[in-house]
């Protein structure tokens, strides 16, 4: 991967990504944060249903598009993160400080958030 890239990783926090609609099968382009953790690439939301993540359920190969300090689209595919420890671990990481701020307890995150990693696959 590009040192350009993998520094965007690292310091940008702002991307798009582009999913498959679950239902009709067209390309779906939201705007959406991203942070990483241990150098790995997450992506997570506050507890409730979204249209990214139930799209991705149904084909979990995406875009990730930099947009920030680079412009490059990356390919990559989504590794559902379920194990409870894992998930845990994740949410309890200071990267991930905002989403705790948003609920009332650790647990909200940990049973009614969407979080994936993200695997690039170029």
């Amino acid at each position: 991967m590009d040192k350009k890239i993998r520094q965007a990783l690292v310091t940008d926090e702002t991307i798009d990504i582009t999913t498959m609609g679950r239902k009709s099968g067209q390309p779906k382009r939201i705007e959406i944060w991203f942070r990483q953790v241990n150098g790995r690439t997450y992506i997570t939301g506050t507890p409730g249903p979204r249209d990214w993540y139930a799209n991705l359920l149904k084909n979990p190969n995406f875009i990730f598009h930099l947009k920030e300090s680079v412009q490059a689209d990356l390919p990559a595919r989504a590794r559902f993160v379920l194990n409870p420890i894992e998930r845990r671990t994740l949410f309890s990481d200071p990267a991930l400080a905002w989403y705790r701020e948003q609920v009332e307890s650790l647990d909200d995150l940990l049973t009614g958030s969407p979080l994936i990693e993200v695997i690039f696959t170029e």
